[in-house]
């Protein structure tokens, strides 16, 4: 059985860190096109799987998922995250706890106009 430092030394191969990024890449690009041309939800689950493959690999592709996380573009004269909608299509625990946090800050700060 492979321990997790053997598979953690494996990944880290070049050639094989390389081979998963290009397989990304065209799961991402090619596959994904076409099987999204069928009528199902296929062509969305083959590109989430290329998408992981490359955020898995690519530290720019890394830089550039957090920054689209980040962005926050003004849509109808609201404030709109994208970011919140990929935390909540990926169900990350790690977004749920930062909103119970940021609930609870908030919960705690005193009110605008209230004396303290």
């Amino acid at each position: 059985m492979i321990t997790k430092d053997q598979w953690r030394k494996f990944i880290d191969n070049p050639i094989v860190e390389w081979t998963i990024f290009v397989v990304g890449l065209l799961l991402l690009f090619v596959v994904a096109p076409l099987v999204g041309a069928v009528p199902g939800p296929g062509g969305v689950i083959v590109a989430g799987i290329g998408l992981a493959m490359v955020l898995k690999t690519s530290m720019w592709a890394k830089r550039r998922y957090a920054r689209f996380k980040k962005w926050e573009p003004t849509v109808l004269g609201k404030q709109v995250k994208p970011g919140n909608w990929t935390d909540f299509a990926l169900r990350r625990r790690s977004a749920r706890r930062r909103k119970e946090v940021e609930k609870a800050r908030q919960a705690s700060l005193p009110e605008e106009g209230q004396p303290n």
